[in-house]
């Protein structure tokens, strides 16, 4: 198969031999991740509208403190006056610490709000390479920590799921609502569960997978996640975005959750 070489013409941020326009991607990862750190950070500062009937926005799940629905009750009576306070962040910071540490994430922003390159084969705006091993960023390596964390998110968002579908007055119900936020746990378990750190969980400690037939059929579904896991990655995040949106409409009354059956 031929080759083609792409040299990297040193000493001037941005400068390439490259034919392609490669400032598209980068460009495209930062208006998306930019989009969703702007109304995730406005959504959490609300602390309102985030409970519809029985549905509960991700960006708020599990609630512990906030409102009567919450498991611990209202806002506690030790929580400092003079901060903002939120239910969302009480728990943000563990999906957000899944995220910013995710393999597939570190390539995508290193490059669109880093520079870090800005691109293969293009200048960067430094000449030292430190990689991940020196701080703040060889915090990046407690991502396999914040993995565990993010299983148990699935579950108790599952339990959000299942409410919306049966935590009625009158009993069962399916609306929009209900598969709105049914969609996002599936989105987020295949983004999950096709982590990096779980395949290697699984499967890294073995050499021949053959002799432990169980831990064979779980690496294989891990690795067929994996395999999408950047499709997943922004499927999940804009559908997290879009859930907490839809209930708030919902809860402000300018949307109307239809019923299905």
């Amino acid at each position: 198969m031929p080759q083609i070489d792409v040299p990297l013409v040193q000493g001037r941020f941005g400068a390439t031999s490259r034919p392609a326009t490669w400032w598209i991607q980068p460009l495209a990862v930062f208006l998306g991740l930019g989009a969703f750190i702007v109304y995730s950070t406005w959504a959490a500062y609300q602390g309102a509208f985030y409970r519809f009937g029985p549905y509960l926005s991700p960006m708020y799940s599990p609630e512990l403190f906030g409102s009567a629905q919450a498991w611990f009750g209202p806002k506690p009576a030790w929580f400092p006056a003079f901060l903002p306070f939120s239910a969302a962040f009480l728990i943000l910071w563990a999906p957000g610490g899944f995220r910013v540490t995710c393999y597939y994430y570190r390539g995508a922003y290193y490059k669109a709000f880093w520079a870090d390159p800005p691109n293969c084969a293009v200048g960067e705006p430094r000449k030292t390479y430190w990689g991940e091993r020196t701080f703040p960023l060889i915090i990046q390596n407690i991502h396999r920590y914040f993995m565990y964390l993010a299983v148990i998110f699935i579950g108790l968002l599952s339990k959000d799921a299942w409410d919306g579908f049966m935590n009625w007055p009158d009993g069962f119900h399916v609306n929009i609502g209900s598969l709105v936020l049914l969609v996002n746990v599936v989105l987020l378990a295949c983004y999950t569960f096709g982590c990096h750190s779980l395949r290697h969980l699984i499967g890294g400690i073995k050499d021949v997978m053959s002799g432990s037939p169980v831990r064979k059929k779980a690496y294989d579904c891990v690795s067929c996640l994996n395999a999408r896991h950047m499709r997943f990655a922004w499927f999940s995040l804009f559908w997290v975005g879009f859930t907490d949106f839809y209930v708030r409409m919902c809860a402000m009354s300018i949307w109307h959750d239809w019923r299905l059956f």
